[in-house]
């Protein structure tokens, strides 16, 4: 294969994507332009552009893009209540699929016909960023250098570094820092001590939320109101898809919410730990679910319930431009038109509790579902019939199934 005629790398500004935006200089001989997708990750986004230009990338392209990562992508990813094996949501995942559409455009703007990234060759990300991008342009070359260079350790990374004077930032300790994701949505901790499943995390790791010893004596109460299945205010002021969800980090991280430490299944096969600080994202799930309570008929309701898993799995596993991704997103939005009202909800703590909701669509029948007289609307004697019917396998079979 010949060799690229220049090359588009998704440049983070961490030690990795340094080392890979200088590699890729030295080995190719080509233009190399670094992309930042500001999706949230805070202030190190000034800072990955100073570095890229410092490293000498042909240019470096940073874009704003919270808004549409929070109301095109996460947003659509809560309407269906998505979690990964049972506690992850899935906040490195759903950013890459966004990222990968806005290299390929890049690459298009300056005329490259390669992109590159910096995920390992063990991890999820490299198979996000690749088929994302295949999907989009399926004649796209990409380059992948974990899987091309012989450095094959932390260590070896290091030792690059300082030789070609790329920074390295490291903790308080003078240690390099934990390997780490951001975004508005979320932010992942692996490697070092993590590596060790019986190692507790140290508590300095965590940015985004207090411990719960720390966490207020007094609980906090907020309201988050939805419109389409969508959050669009939080105590009563309307504001914009990311604007909600920093606010809301901002409100359930002071109460110490929003922190998981797992042990996942990788794609790939590989179990690996991970720690994810999810605090806004851990209330929106609860509300949006309370919400649907109220106005979603049982059976579409539990339709969703089964269809999450699969829809869960497709974003962790890097299929969001799927044709059976789309597919499932259309019958979820349709399921959405109704899912509309008020959560209340009370945060203590490191807990969410749900003390609230109302809907103008609202499927709750306070007569029917009542202790109290019903006014006939509801003929507990019809109980019998349905409990029979529903029983009649049971007696046709002649019993028979208790413990053996």
């Amino acid at each position: 294969m010949s060799d690229p005629s220049s090359i588009v790398l998704a440049y983070s500004g961490g030690l990795d994507t340094s080392i890979i935006l200088k590699w890729l200089q030295e080995t190719y001989r080509c233009k190399v332009y670094a992309y930042t997708a500001d999706i949230g990750q805070g202030g190190e986004v000034e800072a990955a552009r100073q570095k890229a230009r410092a490293l000498g990338a042909a240019d470096v392209f940073v874009e704003d893009l919270r808004e549409e990562f929070v109301r095109d992508f996460v947003f659509p990813m809560f309407r269906a209540n998505a979690i990964y094996e049972g506690e992850y949501l899935l906040g490195t995942s759903i950013a890459r699929p966004l990222i990968a559409q806005r290299l390929v455009e890049t690459a298009a703007r300056v005329g490259a016909d390669t992109v590159a990234h910096g995920a390992t060759g063990k991890g999820n990300d490299q198979v996000r960023f690749e088929l994302g991008a295949y999907a989009l342009k399926p004649d796209i070359r990409i380059i992948s250098p974990w899987r091309e260079w012989d450095m094959d350790s932390r260590s070896a990374l290091l030792a690059y570094a300082e030789r070609h004077a790329i920074g390295i930032e490291r903790d308080a300790g003078g240690a390099a820092p934990y390997s780490m994701d951001a975004n508005l949505l979320h932010i992942s901790y692996e490697g070092g001590v993590l590596e060790d499943p019986w190692a507790p995390p140290d508590e300095a790791m965590w940015r985004r939320s207090v411990a719960p010893e720390a966490a207020p004596a007094a609980a906090a109460t907020i309201e988050l109101e939805f419109r389409g299945g969508d959050p669009v205010a939080l105590d009563g002021e309307a504001l914009s898809p990311a604007a909600l969800l920093q606010k809301l980090n901002e409100v359930a991280g002071a109460h110490a919410i929003g922190r998981v430490d797992i042990v996942e299944n990788r794609y790939l096969g590989i179990k690996s730990r991970g720690c994810y600080e999810t605090p806004g994202g851990t209330v929106l799930m609860k509300a949006h679910r309370a919400i649907e309570s109220l106005t979603l008929d049982r059976e579409a309701a539990h339709l969703k319930d089964e269809l999450m898993p699969r829809y869960a799995e497709l974003i962790y596993n890097g299929y969001w431009w799927s044709d059976e991704r789309h597919l499932l997103q259309k019958l979820i939005d349709e399921s959405q038109r109704r899912v509309a009202g008020v959560v209340r909800l009370k945060l203590y703590k490191g807990g969410v509790a749900v003390v609230g909701r109302r809907s103008p669509n609202s499927l709750f029948d306070r007569e029917i579902a009542s202790f109290e007289e019903d006014g006939g609307r509801f003929d507990q004697r019809d109980a019998e019939g349905f409990i029979k019917l529903n029983a009649l396998r049971f007696r046709v079979g002649g019993g028979g199934r208790g413990p053996s």
